[in-house]
């Protein structure tokens, strides 16, 4: 554990380094700040209220993205379970999600929002929630065949009823896998919710902040906000891995 924590920090050290190379070959503050300034710039931010507003607004349709994701996912995979009929249903839907071109549906999105404005604050989730969802499905759904795989004819054997198979047995025993990687999935959405913000525009957001930053040519509020959303993900994936070593523990 320690080694790979002195690895870690030693890549952050590398790349620290590498970004002051770069600022001296570059030489160009409108291109690359400098790691000082930017520093001071995410000094500045995290003292603003503005951008606290931003932040809690970007995270809550990060976590609202993911929340309807992970339910919409749980009640398909159930229903898939059960049903290859089900299963073959909704195989081509996701898939139809998982390959749609992100910004393309971002544009669609947007340009309805000329007739429905409040698509501009909310079409980052929307976005967010069908990039989440197909990942959340295929993860629940070889979840919870790898588990009946295990136990599904011993229970069958037993007489244990479909329904008492899926709530009591699949679900309860597939949740740690897919709890391992909600931390992972959570800092995606992110990425993606803040990516929808900058398109659109959202007003009090952190993408709404870098669009502003990249408009006026902060460069140094620009990657002092980016840098800010990368180690939110961090956090998101730690407290994502947290609840999964607590999950695992509680069913053994």
């Amino acid at each position: 554990m320690k080694k790979n924590l002195l690895f870690s920090a030693l890549s952050l050290v590398l790349l620290a380094l590498a970004w002051v190379a770069a600022y001296f070959i570059v030489g160009n503050d409108y291109i690359l700040p400098s790691l000082w300034d930017t520093f001071l710039a995410m000094g500045k931010e995290l003292a603003s209220g503005v951008f606290w507003r931003g932040f809690a607004l970007t995270l809550l349709r990060d976590l609202g993205a993911f929340v309807l994701a992970f339910l919409l996912g749980a009640g398909l995979a159930a229903l898939a379970s059960l049903s290859a009929k089900a299963r073959a249903a909704f195989a081509p839907v996701v898939s139809v999600l998982r390959s749609a071109p992100t910004i393309a549906v971002m544009l669609v999105l947007l340009a309805w929002a000329v007739r429905f404005p409040v698509l501009y604050s909310v079409s980052p989730l929307i976005v967010a929630l069908l990039v989440l969802l197909p990942t959340l499905y295929a993860a629940m759904l070889a979840s919870v065949d790898e588990v009946r795989g295990g136990y599904g004819e011993l229970a069958a054997a037993f007489g244990v009823s479909a329904k008492k198979r899926l709530f009591c047995m699949y679900l309860p025993l597939a949740a740690p896998p897919v709890l391992a990687q909600c931390g992972p999935i959570l800092s995606l959405g992110l990425k993606i919710t803040v990516s929808g913000e900058v398109l659109a525009r959202t007003y009090r957001s952190v993408g709404g902040l870098m669009q502003d930053a990249q408009l006026y040519f902060r460069m140094a509020d620009l990657f002092a906000l980016t840098l800010l959303v990368v180690l939110i993900g961090f956090i998101l994936e730690g407290a994502g891995y947290l609840v999964y070593r607590a999950a695992e523990k509680k069913c053994r």
